[in-house]
């Protein structure tokens, strides 16, 4: 494959080729490969959040909460005391 580029951006690929310490060729190849590898799907597909915590069983109710709520602050100083 050939990709016909402007002297100007020939010329920026070099020098960001030379502070690499490569050649440009091997600087542009390392850039493409980067970007398709971010664009093509990896493997597995991700799974959905929603269910992730399912095996934990459901969540409390508000009554529960609230009961639970009242139980732990049930004996922390009141600033009135």
């Amino acid at each position: 494959m050939t990709i016909d580029i402007p002297p100007e951006l020939e010329a920026d690929f070099a020098a960001l080729a030379r502070a690499e310490g490569v050649s440009p060729q091997d600087y542009v190849r390392g850039m493409l490969e980067r970007e398709v590898k971010m664009k093509l799907p990896k493997g597995q597909p991700l799974k959905s959040f929603y269910g992730a915590l399912a095996k934990h069983g459901p969540a409390p109710s508000a009554e529960e909460i609230d009961e639970n709520r009242a139980e732990m602050f049930r004996n922390f100083a009141r600033g009135d005391e």
